[in-house]
């Protein structure tokens, strides 16, 4: 995979705890994707659905917006579909 030789060394400064949660922003926007697909709409379709603006529905989709529960929340129910699941908790955690 090609790699960005500045974003790389910004990525090697930054806490795991911060690593984390790009990751999981970003996971969370491609969850949302996946699902837009998997019911045929688009970005436009979602941000009226949502009753946002496309602008702002697109820095929801870029995976650096920091999405409160609230939002997730509201995301999930007008897409009827689960953007987050918690891992069921009698597992091992992954980063224990």
């Amino acid at each position: 995979m090609k790699t960005n030789k500045i974003m790389d060394e910004i990525r090697n400064t930054i806490s795991p705890e911060m690593k984390l949660q790009m990751e999981l922003s970003v996971a969370i926007a491609n969850r949302i994707y996946d699902i837009l697909e998997e019911k045929g709409m688009s970005q436009k379709d979602f941000a009226r659905l949502m009753g946002k603006t496309e602008t702002e529905v697109s820095r929801w989709l870029s995976g650096t917006h920091n999405l409160t529960m609230a939002t997730i929340c509201k995301i999930s129910a007008a897409l009827n579909a689960d953007v987050v699941k918690v891992a069921d908790h009698e597992k091992e955690p992954a980063y224990a």
